[in-house]
């Protein structure tokens, strides 16, 4: 059973969330405050967590950063923030998904769904992609450059993946937000997107101003420009 963190203070749609998430079979632990929900993430581990960004006592926007710090675990940020500077702000943090209210339970319930299933869907095959520096360990969803371990949220994750499995290969930004997404629902568009390779890049080139691993070509999208050699682990 799939454990979440719900960090709501309205009390009536926490209400509601957590009676839909627990009809659906997720184990839902509910805080109001942000001082509750980091005593919640501190003592308990969760599978996910959906943070609301206005907080009686703080907001969301930290409590994500000093999870962070500790756990890659998925975030989804549900706020009434709906202007792009707020979604950039979640996503450029560490968030994983960013749903404005009023919303849909379904769609909330359907991003959920998406989120667990690619966090968890690569544990099924002992491949370990390797590329320059780089190494990808499929098994354990694990990344490292030069033997030091790479801390990457679920999103960056899968789009790192969907980049070394088409490597050499030029992707349209269209066909990389469909592989992401696969066929959820989403906020996502080309902005948001080039703010995730933005925050890849940080994280694994030499130098971010001169990539190479994840090259752009202007006007048409993007390539993994080094080869990628595929090894099997028992």
């Amino acid at each position: 059973m799939n454990r979440l963190l719900l960090v709501e203070d309205d009390e009536p749609l926490a209400l509601g969330i957590e009676f839909t998430l627990k009809d659906e079979g997720y184990e839902v632990f509910r805080a109001s405050t942000a001082s509750q929900g980091r005593e919640w993430f501190l003592k308990e581990q969760f599978d996910l967590i959906i943070l609301d960004v206005n907080l009686p006592d703080g907001n969301g926007y930290d409590i994500c950063k000093e999870i962070r710090e500790k756990s890659d675990v998925p975030i989804i940020f549900l706020t009434a923030l709906d202007e792009e500077v707020n979604v950039v702000l979640g996503l450029e943090i560490g968030g994983d998904d960013y749903i404005t209210k009023p919303f849909r339970v379904r769609e909330l319930l359907s991003r959920i769904k998406a989120l667990l299933r690619r966090n968890s869907k690569n544990t099924s095959t002992g491949n370990l992609l390797i590329s320059g520096d780089i190494s990808l360990d499929v098994s354990r969803a694990l990344v490292k450059k030069n033997d030091e371990d790479i801390i990457l949220t679920a999103q960056e994750y899968k789009l790192l993946l969907i980049f070394m499995s088409n490597a050499k290969n030029l992707m349209k930004r269209d066909e990389i937000l469909s592989e992401l997404l696969e066929g959820a629902e989403a906020f996502f568009d080309e902005n948001t997107l080039s703010v995730y390779i933005k925050r890849i890049r940080e994280k694994i080139e030499d130098n971010v101003k001169d990539p190479q691993y994840i090259v752009t070509q202007r006007g048409l999208g993007y390539k993994w420009n080094k080869d990628v050699v595929k090894e099997s682990r028992s």
